[in-house]
C-alpha cells in the first residue's frame, strides 16, 4: 500500500538515502525521472529539509533552503533509528551488516568520525585498484602503495579507537534493553573484533604484503572488523531461537538509539516498520511498554492492521495519531 515508503521517505530526509534500496533509480516512483521530498522537522529549532534527485546526473539537499556542499555534513543532524522485519541480517548475514550498524550509530554521533570513514574508504578503493593494476600489467607500483598506506594509518587509527570506545558504553545498555524486551535472564554479550587489536595497521600491511599483491586486496584493516555477538555464551547466529535473535536485534536497536540520545543531547526519531511482523504479541507488548515508559521522542509504527497498535497504544494514555494508508496515498 506504502506505508514502508512513508517511513522510508523519512529515512531519506535524515541519512540521505533510502533505508531498503540500495539505488536511488530505485526509490524514483516506476515510469518517473526524478523525486522530490519535502520534509518538516522539529529539531532544537524547525527545518526545513528538501530533497532534488535525478538518479545518475544529480542529487542535492537543502536545509531551509540552503543547498549542502556535500551530502554528508547532514548526517548527524536528525538524527534516526530504523527498525525493520530483515534486522536479523544483522546476526545473520557478513560482518558487512555489523560494520554498517557501528558506522551508522558513530557517524549520526561524529562528523569527524564520518569524515575519516569516507576518506579511508576512497584510499582504500584507490588501494586496491593499484593492486589489480598490478596483476594485470605485471608490475604494481611499490612507491605509491606505500603512499596509500601511509595515508590509511591516522584515519584506521582514529575510526579502531572509536569503535573500540563505543562497544564499551554499549554493552551495559544493551543487556538492559534485551532484558526488558524478552523478560528472560540470558546472559548476552556483544565483542568488538579488530585485526588492530593485535597490531598496528602498518605492520599489518607489511605482513601482508606478498598476500594482498596475489590476492589483488587490501586483506587487513578496520574494513574487517566485526562484532561477535553470543548468548549465553554461545554465537546468536548458530544457536538463538527465533526469539531470542529478534529480541536481541532489537535490544540492539534500542541500544543504538539510547547512544544517540547521549551523543546529540535529545531523542532521536524512532522507526518501527511492521512491527507485528517482526515480534510477537507478547514482545510486542512489552517493547510498547517500554517505549512509553521512557524518554523515547517521536516514533512512527506501522502495521497491516490499522487498530491493532492503536489498542495498545491507547492504554497508555499517551498522544497519538492515526494514519491510514491506501493505494500509496495517506487517506
Amino acid at each position: 500500500m506504502g506505508k514502508t515508503n512513508l517511513l522510508d521517505a523519512i529515512h531519506y530526509m535524515c541519512m540521505t538515502k533510502s533505508n531498503f534500496v540500495n539505488s536511488d533509480r530505485d526509490v524514483v516512483r516506476h515510469g518517473e525521472s526524478f523525486l522530490r521530498l519535502e520534509g518538516h522537522f522539529l529539531n532544537k529549532k524547525k527545518e526545513k529539509i528538501v530533497a532534488k534527485v535525478i538518479p545518475g546526473t544529480s542529487k542535492i539537499f537543502e536545509k531551509n533552503d540552503i543547498p549542502y556542499h556535500k551530502l554528508s555534513e547532514h548526517i548527524g543532524l536528525l538524527p534516526l533509528v530504523v527498525v525493520a522485519p530483515d534486522d536479523t541480517a544483522l546476526a545473520r548475514e557478513g560482518s558487512e551488516e555489523r560494520r554498517r550498524f557501528i558506522d551508522n550509530t558513530l557517524s549520526q554521533g561524529d562528523q569527524t568520525y564520518l569524515k575519516n570513514l569516507i576518506f579511508y574508504n576512497r584510499v582504500l578503493k584507490q588501494r586496491n585498484s593499484l593492486l589489480k593494476e598490478g596483476a594485470s600489467k605485471g608490475y604494481l607500483n611499490v612507491d605509491l602503495l606505500k603512499t596509500y598506506n601511509q595515508q590509511l594509518f591516522e584515519p584506521a587509527a582514529f575510526i579502531f579507537e572509536k569503535r573500540k570506545a563505543l562497544l564499551e558504553i554499549l554493552t551495559p545498555i544493551f543487556n538492559e534493553f534485551y532484558q526488558k524486551i524478552s523478560g528472560q535472564q540470558e546472559k548476552v554479550s556483544c565483542v568488538y573484533s579488530s585485526q588492530l587489536l593485535k597490531d598496528s595497521l602498518e605492520n599489518l600491511l607489511l605482513a601482508n604484503y606478498e598476500k594482498d599483491r596475489i590476492l589483488q586486496r587490501t586483506t587487513c584493516g578496520i574494513h574487517k572488523d566485526n562484532l561477535i555477538f553470543k548468548i549465553n555464551n554461545r554465537e546468536v547466529k548458530k544457536f538463538a531461537s527465533q526469539g531470542q535473535l529478534k529480541s536481541y536485534v532489537l535490544a540492539l536497536k534500542l541500544t543504538q538509539y539510547e547512544l544517540l540520545r547521549q551523543f546529540k543531547g535529545f531523542s532521536p526519531i524512532l522507526l518501527l516498520d511492521d512491527l507485528f511482523d517482526k515480534l510477537d504479541a507478547q514482545r510486542v507488548q512489552h517493547l510498547i511498554e517500554l517505549l512509553m515508559s521512557d524518554n523515547f521522542g517521536q516514533i512512527f509504527i506501522s502495521d497491516t492492521d490499522k487498530d491493532r497498535v492503536e489498542k495498545i497504544v491507547r492504554n497508555f494514555g499517551t498522544e497519538y495519531r492515526k494514519f491510514v494508508v491506501e493505494n500509496g496515498a495517506i487517506v
